[in-house]
């Protein structure tokens, strides 16, 4: 198994395993590999901190890189899990637009099947769902669209 450090166009780090350098060849050939912050499939190799053999993994003397920042990984660790949130609400939810309030306030008083939705409210429409007890979130607009 080889480790590669990889990077995608918009400069987000992430690991990459792959059985050998062939494999790695052909699957970012294919677009297989994605950016798993933003599914980017323009990918590079950096230089890893790492030197495979067999099975084992040597760490590589420490030494700063300005390639390689370690210092980074927790924050792309976080953006690649509240990415891996935002497409799961996408892909469980029904973006129903600026219908919204109407179609919160239906499946509230069970005029229509209970399921999950998103989509865009006022801030007045906002509140009168709220005096009405309707229970939501409001989140960004990111979350409201669909990603492709």
């Amino acid at each position: 198994m080889i480790v590669y450090d990889l990077i995608c166009a918009q400069q987000h780090r992430f690991e990459g395993w792959f059985g050998s350098s062939e494999e790695f060849t052909r699957q970012r050939g294919d677009a297989l590999i994605r950016c798993p912050m933003c599914d980017d499939a323009k990918i590079e190799r950096r230089p890893s901190a790492n030197i495979q053999v067999g099975r084992a993994t040597i760490p590589a003397p420490e030494t700063p890189s300005p390639v390689t920042e370690h210092k980074d990984a927790p924050v792309a660790n976080v953006e690649a899990q509240a990415l891996k949130v935002i497409r799961r609400l996408i892909a469980e939810t029904d973006n129903v637009g600026r219908a919204f309030p109407e179609e919160a306030r239906k499946i509230h008083y069970e005029e229509a099947p209970k399921r999950g939705i998103r989509g865009q409210a006022t801030h007045e429409e906002a509140d009168a769902l709220r005096e009405e007890g309707i229970e939501f979130m409001s989140v960004p607009d990111l979350f409201t669209r669909d990603l492709n």
